[in-house]
């Protein structure tokens, strides 16, 4: 792709995350989400290949819906009440109607199936962008309309997204859709404490970003996208292979690691909050995806190949050390003893 092309796409990208985070009308936020869908679509197509182009038109008719869906709800809300601010979404069949489109937005249960497949039919970096940059918008929105949000439906979608991103994730080889599944059980654990302590979301959502991208940068300088292909990736750099597989253990919430923290401080809040059922159900399911974190860890740094491999292996790779991606996994890593300044700041 042309590097003044990429640049126009990236500014976009941050100018559209930008509106809508700091807006108060609903017609602006609106505006900042379409900016940020038009300016993907091109990183996720860029290869030209048909599965790219597959994962750039999903992409397009599912936002355009949601879009339509949220531009809908603030109309009602509107009619209702004469408001358009986002804070003041007082209108119950309003709520119930943004809550579906953010949901469709962020790939929630029900509205998950979209997300795996344009994960998998985009490359790395952007699978990187998708995971974290255009998840922020919409989780900004849900932070500034929580007090009107309806409990029981979140909690219900929270579960089933923690159900199924666990139970879809576990037959699956191709990595990105191993990541895509994860991102959504990630997001049932910051929608079900939304309502309750929606800081808290943010903080989970700080985290996730943070894990998700040391793996995804990991994986992307590793040049890795099955499993059979990460099964050999030990003999280019066994430092590098050794950090994935502990970031990969913090990402699926193993203590004393960083990805520990926002689980804790989750189902405490919810024991609090009378919620002691979900918050054992939940942590119950988040172990159907400690299962094929595991099995990426096993396949990272402790599985030899049973057997000569097909393709070639790739015995160098750029000798210039990444400063992010070691800043990225340290942080991914080592986050937990720093929990009383964390929750200070927050």
């Amino acid at each position: 792709m042309n590097p003044q092309a990429k640049l126009i796409f990236t500014i976009s990208l941050m100018l559209g995350t930008t509106i809508t985070i700091s807006s108060h009308h609903w017609v602006v936020a609106w505006a900042g989400l379409e900016i940020n869908t038009l300016a993907i679509l091109p990183l996720i197509s860029k290869s030209h290949h048909p599965r790219a182009i597959e994962a750039a038109t999903k992409y397009f008719l599912t936002q355009s819906a949601a879009s339509a869906l949220l531009l809908f709800s603030s109309m009602t809300n509107a009619w209702h009440t004469g408001q358009w601010d986002i804070t003041q979404m007082t209108h119950p069949m309003s709520s119930l109607i943004l809550t579906s489109a953010i949901a469709m937005k962020l790939g929630l249960v029900p509205f998950h199936f979209w997300y795996p497949e344009v994960l998998q039919g985009s490359p790395l970096t952007t699978g990187l962008l998708l995971s974290t940059i255009m998840k922020l918008p919409p989780i900004t929105l849900l932070f500034m309309t929580s007090p009107s949000l309806n409990p029981t439906l979140l909690t219900t979608m929270a579960i089933l997204s923690a159900a199924l991103g666990g139970w879809m994730g576990l037959n699956q080889t191709q990595i990105r859709k191993i990541l895509a599944f994860s991102s959504i059980s990630h997001l049932g654990w910051m929608a079900i404490i939304l309502v309750y302590n929606p800081k808290l979301t943010l903080l989970n959502f700080y985290l996730y970003a943070l894990m998700t991208a040391a793996v995804f940068l990991t994986l992307n300088s590793m040049k890795v996208l099955k499993l059979t292909t990460l099964m050999t990736a030990w003999t280019k750099t066994p430092s590098l292979n050794a950090m994935l597989l502990l970031t990969l253990l913090s990402l699926a919430g193993l203590p004393p690691l960083t990805g520990f923290l926002p689980k804790w401080l989750i189902i405490q809040e919810l024991t609090k909050q009378d919620m002691a059922p979900a918050a054992t159900i939940i942590s119950l399911l988040s172990l159907l995806s400690l299962f094929f974190y595991l099995r990426l860890a096993y396949c990272t740094t402790i599985t030899l190949p049973p057997h000569t491999t097909n393709h070639m292996k790739q015995w160098h790779i750029s000798k210039s050390t990444n400063m992010l991606i070691a800043i990225l996994t340290t942080m991914s890593i080592t986050l937990l003893p720093m929990a009383p300044m964390i929750l200070t700041i927050i």
